[in-house]
């Protein structure tokens, strides 16, 4: 399997599957036990948070784990909400990731109004349009760092200038961001940030979410575990794998970015000089470096997909987490393409994994492929 879909999920590192091993095995200890197995596992944990922190440049007592970056979003929400019930008004973008505008969706059934900001033709969102957004009525700002489906970077430290000032509650979705760009929250004055493990080379059904210490935190599983931040007995091992993920991103985030970046931009280069009906979303320089989202003009993304995947290369046409709707990109529609467009695009996303030798077999595939169903649409 050529797998060049790394944004849907990536596989879990070696040197992660070894750490959590233990705690699935003889260290099955509950970590609020008094035992010797339950502090191994309490240590275990102390530590997970430490690597965590980090790799985000915050404070091992700012962060809690989660079953994943849905969750984390969701208690970020329901912390800000809960923190001036009189406030009623949240302001995102067009081009979240379905977590967060479900979630909006939810909240307006229940009489909250949302805001969605919209994004240019490159993806970016308009400061100018952020700043009117904000009301003394908002309660949250919920952005996305980095675009899922075309790696585009919002501008953070403008956006954080913005809110400070407006003194309203931020929180960042940096699923996409965490472990392909260095991120140093100690430099940062937000308030909530979402990641998800299996985005990083840890397992599913893992993530965490960071809150600024002098934030005001209501959890939204109250008990005693995480410091009393969420209920429930931790998933030590999956915990553990993302502490182990956390420091091995950290470790090789540089040298990842200069490697990705080159194989990025020479298969981008390839395709768009060898074929015909080739184009880029997206903004090219404020752009996650492993992330190629492309249109290939005469075909249908859901075909090529099909073909693609029988030539063995594995690509999406957008968030994993639509796919099964089977509805156009809101992402690329939000950026003004057409229908046709949206429909003839395919996201492409490198990661650790990825070798020279694949990308050049994939592009040998992939215009083979394109000119097969350009030929059978004539």
């Amino acid at each position: 399997m050529l797998y060049l879909d790394y944004n849907a999920t990536t596989p879990i590192d070696p040197g992660v599957h070894a750490a959590m091993l233990p705690f699935m095995e003889k260290e099955f200890g509950n970590p609020s036990s008094m035992c010797t197995l339950g502090r191994t596992a309490a240590h275990a944990l102390m530590e997970a948070h430490t690597q965590v922190a980090r790799l985000l440049g915050a404070r091992s007592s700012e962060l809690l784990f989660t079953s994943g970056a849905t969750e984390s979003i969701a208690t970020a929400f329901h912390s800000a909400l809960s923190a001036d019930p009189a406030k009623r008004h949240i302001v995102t973008s067009a081009t979240e990731h379905s977590a967060t505008l479900n979630l909006c969706q939810v909240y307006e059934t229940h009489g909250y109004e949302i805001t969605q900001l919209s994004v240019d033709s490159t993806g970016i969102l308009s400061l100018d349009a952020l700043e009117e957004a904000i009301t003394p009525t908002t309660a949250l700002v919920s952005l996305i760092w980095a675009n899922n489906e075309t790696g585009v970077i919002f501008p953070i430290e403008k956006i954080i200038e913005i809110t400070q000032r407006k003194k309203v509650t931020l929180h960042f979705d940096a699923v996409q961001a965490i472990g392909k760009i260095p991120i140093d929250l100690s430099t940062l004055p937000i308030d909530y940030l979402s990641l998800s493990g299996h985005k990083i080379y840890a397992p599913k059904g893992i993530g965490a979410l960071y809150v600024h210490r002098h934030t005001l935190f209501t959890p939204l599983f109250p008990g005693s575990q995480e410091n009393g931040r969420r209920a429930g007995t931790e998933n030590v091992a999956s915990c553990i794998a993302l502490g182990k993920a956390a420091e091995l991103a950290h470790q090789m985030l540089p040298l990842e970015m200069k490697r990705q970046c080159a194989l990025r931009d020479r298969f981008e280069k390839t395709l768009l000089e060898k074929m015909e009906g080739v184009s880029l979303h997206g903004e090219k320089r404020n752009r996650l470096s492993n992330t190629s989202n492309l249109c290939f003009r005469g075909i249908q993304a859901v075909e090529a997909l099909l073909l693609l995947d029988q030539e063995g290369l594995c690509c999406s046409s957008g968030s994993a987490c639509n796919t099964k709707l089977k509805t156009p990109s809101h992402v690329l529609s939000a950026m003004g393409l057409t229908r046709d467009e949206v429909n003839s695009s395919l996201r492409f996303s490198i990661g650790r994994f990825s070798t020279e030798e694949e990308i050049d077999h994939a592009l040998n595939i992939i215009p083979r492929v394109v000119q097969k169903l350009r030929e059978l649409a004539l």
